[in-house]
C-alpha cells in the first residue's frame, strides 16, 4: 500500500495533484488553511491509492511525497 504526504508549508493549493490522480482520490481541504493562507490538497482515501506519483509528479512546489 502506497503512501501520500502532503507538506503544507510548500503547498499552495494549486489543484494540480487533483486533476493528474487517475483515482481521483486527491482534494483540496476546505476546512483547513495554511499559514500561508491557502487550501491544501490531501489523499481521501490511502487504500485506493496505486502509488503511481502523478500527484507529486505534477506538483510545482514539490510538496508532495509518495511512499510505496
Amino acid at each position: 500500500m502506497a503512501r501520500i504526504s502532503v507538506d503544507d508549508r510548500f503547498c499552495k493549493g494549486c489543484g494540480l495533484c487533483v486533476d493528474a490522480c487517475p483515482e481521483h482520490i486527491m482534494e483540496l481541504d476546505n476546512d483547513k488553511i495554511t499559514a500561508k493562507g491557502y487550501h491544501p490538497a490531501y489523499c481521501t482515501d490511502l487504500g485506493t491509492c496505486t502509488g503511481c506519483a502523478s500527484c507529486a509528479t505534477m506538483c510545482p512546489d514539490v510538496a508532495i511525497t509518495v511512499e510505496r
